[in-house]
């Protein structure tokens, strides 16, 4: 482990490291809870940015294991943020998506240049006709027509049995697609996959197991998806979702109710398996510019608060990552128990943010991104100081951040000024 940067706090350990954790932990505890913290405070959000912060590759990021958990403890230590984000599981993740074969990626060093980040393929993995068997068993749509789609590890799965149905003596034969060549192939490669998943994730806790003895909380582990975006992005694809609100509406909102469900489900079983209660909820169709209010009412905001309150009622922490502008959606998205949530901006004014929401909702965000590549230090101390006076000096229950975490071409200067400029204005 090489030794932290000049001006690095002094790892604590043992008894005074539980101390340093459950203080850092309290103050977004009492943001959450809509309580005054001891002061503002400022959490670390770095994923390809780690790579310019240690002068490496953004695969080497992506695929050396060890070398990205040195660099993210390192950053964690110099910077001495009240929490991070899991760095590793966010960062690492290269050797796992080449074992699954994923299709809708492209990542450093597989199919973008090394030093370029990740690019999402936009198609549509989901035909409009298969809306019905989406909802009448979306399992059997997962293992049938979508895994295989998606990930090539799965190519094969297309000759499962169709599981419902299958009894007594049907079920006995029902398996014979268990000795088909492309299943036994499908079935070896995934599990060869999972392997190096395992690998990955044991990394990941291996990580946030060390930096819990030096100190310091992670944000979140868990994370979910907006029932619209869920299907907006990773099966409908852009155009096919656009059109689906006006050829597809009943469909369309059928198949929400039905992803709700077991989106809900499957996070709170994963948020409880972490052991932290903050669910990350990145939101990609809710801005102003995608859609009318009209749309917004009906489409997008009533499956995604049923998925919030599901996880609101699990004793659990919804943190949306609301992107781009969303000041139209402001009195909207307020439908919700106060004191149970994290409201994270990227764009959305923060001042007009908290006007409308102070009394309902914890704020996290939202440092400029133009701003935080482009800009000064003295540019960035006076965006903290803008917050810091405006937001939490007021009474906002804020968590200093960027806009998405620290863009991944941030001057390393900048982030210190505003890590610097957080504890000058911190209350």
């Amino acid at each position: 482990m090489s030794a932290p940067a000049p001006g690095t706090p002094a790892a604590a350990t043992g008894a005074a490291a539980k101390a340093a954790y459950d203080r850092r932990w309290q103050r977004i505890l009492d943001c959450v809870a809509l309580k005054t913290p001891e002061r503002m405070p400022v959490v670390m959000y770095a994923t390809f940015w780690l790579a310019k912060y240690a002068g490496i590759t953004y695969r080497q990021l992506m695929y050396e294991y060890e070398m990205t958990r040195e660099i993210a403890e390192r950053a964690v230590l110099e910077f001495d943020p009240e929490a991070y984000n899991p760095m590793v599981l966010q960062s690492a993740s290269g050797r796992a998506l080449e074992a699954i074969g994923f299709k809708q990626l492209q990542w450093p060093g597989h199919g973008v240049r090394d030093d370029q980040p990740f690019q999402y393929l936009d198609r549509e993995y989901m035909k409009p006709e298969e809306y019905d068997d989406f909802i009448f068993d979306p399992t059997g749509f997962y293992l049938h027509n979508y895994l295989p789609r998606v990930a090539s590890a799965f190519e094969g799965f297309e000759e499962l049995p169709h599981f419902p149905g299958l009894h007594y003596f049907r079920l006995v034969a029902g398996i014979r697609p268990f000795a088909r060549p492309r299943v036994r192939a499908a079935l070896a490669n995934v599990m060869r996959a999972a392997e190096e998943v395992d690998r990955f994730v044991a990394q990941h806790t291996a990580f946030t197991e060390r930096m819990t003895g030096l100190g310091y909380p992670c944000t979140n582990i868990a994370t979910s998806i907006a029932p619209y975006d869920f299907i907006a992005d990773y099966f409908r694809g852009a155009r096919g979702m656009m059109t689906d609100l006006f050829r597809h509406k009943d469909k369309l909102l059928e198949a929400l109710d039905k992803a709700a469900v077991f989106i809900l489900r499957q996070t709170v079983a994963s948020a409880k398996a972490s052991g932290n209660p903050i669910v990350f909820i990145p939101t990609h169709w809710a801005p102003d510019a995608f859609m009318s209010e009209a749309q917004f009412r009906k489409f997008w905001w009533p499956s995604f608060r049923r998925v919030m309150i599901g996880l609101i009622e699990a004793d659990l922490v919804p943190m949306p990552l609301w992107e781009s502008d969303c000041t139209k959606r402001l009195e909207i998205i307020r439908d919700v128990p106060p004191g149970k949530c994290i409201y994270w901006f990227e764009r959305t004014d923060m001042v007009r943010a908290f006007e409308v929401l102070g009394d309902v909702t914890a704020l996290r965000g939202n440092l400029s991104p133009s701003m935080m590549t482009t800009g000064k230090p003295h540019e960035v101390d006076a965006a903290v100081r803008h917050l810091a006076e405006n937001v939490f000096a007021k009474g906002g229950k804020l968590i200093l951040d960027c806009a998405f975490g620290i863009p991944d071409e941030t001057p390393v200067a900048n982030v210190r000024a505003m890590f610097d400029a957080a504890r000058k204005y911190a209350g």
